[in-house]
């Protein structure tokens, strides 16, 4: 029982953005078309770009992800990341759930080598069929988002979705690894006393140190297992 998320990640070959012609980008898109209640149905579109456009804000810099590794050709062909999320099930602190799940995706996600031929002047692309041939990408960047929930004059983290109603105001703070904060967004309608916003930002980079820790500790244990030989390969 509990907040349910689920991210797919999808790389192809496009143009790259006018503003950064070195430089791959990524596209993100969240549906929740699959969590229905009375009171999501009358707002679920906006729900829906309310949480897309958050993920576009915090993961709007060049330091997050070496977007110039998804480069192929520069200012001709690069590898755009379609980042679709499918909400299953809300039970309070969606875009830190969303932010854990993109994280992990980006964790998982291979990028198939790419030769590029000149043929008569023209430029072909190859991509390789074989496994081995990928890369990865470095996620070490990449940060959780941390929800502070104003109640009162007080604050909740991980809070529930009865205690979100309950909220008058919310601080959303990315951290990384390297306990850096990466940006920071408000929203409610509530206003948030400046001693209160500080504290915020401290129990958010303590929280997100933790989060992202097990995180990564979670995603090597199951890559490590996934790549234990087994049976006939075993011996």
């Amino acid at each position: 029982y509990g907040t349910d998320v689920l991210v797919g990640i999808k790389a192809e070959i496009g143009r790259p953005k006018q503003d950064s012609l070195d430089k791959g980008h990524l596209e993100f898109y969240v549906d929740c078309s699959s969590y229905r209640t009375t009171e999501i149905d009358r707002r679920i579109a906006d729900l829906a770009t309310h949480l897309t456009k958050s993920l576009e804000r915090i993961y709007d810099s060049q330091n997050i992800l070496d977007l110039k590794s998804l480069a192929i050709i520069p200012e001709q062909q690069v590898w755009i990341l379609y980042i679709d999320t499918v909400i299953l099930e809300c039970c309070g602190n969606l875009l830190d759930c969303i932010s854990i799940a993109v994280k992990a995706a980006l964790y998982n996600t291979r990028i198939p080598g790419v030769s590029v031929n000149d043929e008569e002047g023209a430029l072909e692309l190859e991509i390789s069929d074989d496994p081995n041939d990928d890369h990865k990408l470095s996620i070490e960047r990449v940060p959780v988002i941390i929800s502070c929930n104003k109640i009162g004059h007080r604050y909740v983290v991980d809070a529930t979705q009865e205690e979100e109603c309950c909220s008058s105001g919310r601080l959303l703070i990315a951290v990384n690894d390297h306990t850096n904060i990466c940006s920071m967004q408000k929203s409610g309608t509530g206003g948030l006393d400046p001693s209160t916003i500080f504290e915020m930002i401290e129990t958010a980079r303590q929280a997100g140190v933790l989060l992202n820790q097990e995180l990564l500790q979670t995603l090597k244990g199951e890559e490590d297992r996934n790549n234990e030989k087994c049976g006939f390969f075993a011996h």
